[in-house]
C-alpha cells in the first residue's frame, strides 16, 4: 500500500522540492532538518500526553524522508553520503518517538506498555541493522513483514488516534507492532542462514573489502 501511494505523494512533493533547490537548499539539509524536527517534537510533545498534536508535527517531518529523495533526483546530487546519512537519521528520528512513547507511559505509570514500547524502538533499530550487516557481507535481505515505513505508519497511526480519545488503540498498535518487528527479524535471520548455508564461506564479501 505504501509502496502504491509513494508516486502520488512524491507528485505533491515535486513543487515544494523545486522551491528548496532554487533557493539553494541541498537535500542533506533537508534530511537533517527533518530529523531534527521528528526528533524534537517527539520529545517534547508526547512525555507531555499530547499525542495527537506530537503526531501531526512529526508526519509534517516525516515527509522530508520523501522530499529528500525527491529533490536528490531533481538535482542529480543523489550520493552514497547521502544514503549512509538518510539512513542514519532514521534511525534517529524512530528512536526519539519511541523514546517519547516511552517517556509518557512511565509518567503515566504504564509499565508494561512502557516496555512495549522500549521493545518496540529495539526490535526495530535490530531489523534495519540484520539487513545492513547482511548487505555489507554481499548477501541479499530485502524481506520481512513490518519494515520501516510500515512499522512508522502503524506506530503514528495509533498514537495519533489515541490522542483523539479512540480507546485501547495505542496498546493495540504497539503490541502489533511488537510483534511484527519480531517476526521480521526472525524473517531476516533465516532468509540469511538460507544464503549463508548455499553459499561457501570463502565466497562472502568481509566489510571493506570490493
Amino acid at each position: 500500500m505504501l509502496k502504491l501511494l509513494r508516486p502520488a505523494v512524491t507528485r505533491i512533493l515535486t513543487p515544494l522540492g523545486r522551491v528548496l533547490v532554487s533557493r539553494g537548499i541541498g537535500p542533506n539539509a533537508v534530511t537533517a532538518a527533518g530529523t531534527l524536527g521528528t526528533a524534537a517534537a517527539a520529545l517534547f510533545f508526547y512525555p507531555r500526553g499530547q499525542l495527537f498534536a506530537g503526531t501531526m508535527v512529526i508526519t509534517f517531518f516525516v515527509l522530508a524522508d520523501l522530499l529528500d529523495g525527491v529533490m536528490a533526483r531533481m538535482t542529480g546530487e543523489g550520493s552514497t553520503w547521502g544514503a549512509f546519512l538518510d539512513s542514519t537519521l532514521d534511525r534517529v528520528g524512530d528512536a526519539a518517538i519511541f523514546s517519547g512513547l516511552v517517556l509518557w507511559f512511565i509518567v503515566s505509570e504504564e509499565r508494561v506498555l512502557a516496555g512495549v514500547a522500549l521493545f518496540c524502538l529495539v526490535s526495530g533499530a535490530l531489523v534495519s541493522y540484520v539487513k545492513a550487516r547482511a548487505e555489507g557481507l554481499g548477501l541479499t535481505c530485502d524481506v520481512g513483514l513490518a519494515e520501516r515505513p510500515e512499522r512508522l505508519v502503524v506506530g503514528l497511526v495509533a498514537t495519533g488516534l489515541s490522542g483523539l480519545g479512540v480507546p485501547y488503540i495505542l496498546p493495540a498498535g504497539l503490541w502489533l507492532l511488537a510483534a511484527a518487528s519480531a517476526v521480521t527479524v526472525g524473517q531476516r535471520l533465516l532468509h540469511v542462514h538460507r544464503q549463508t548455508s548455499s553459499v561457501p564461506p570463502r565466497t562472502l564479501r568481509r566489510p571493506g573489502e570490493p
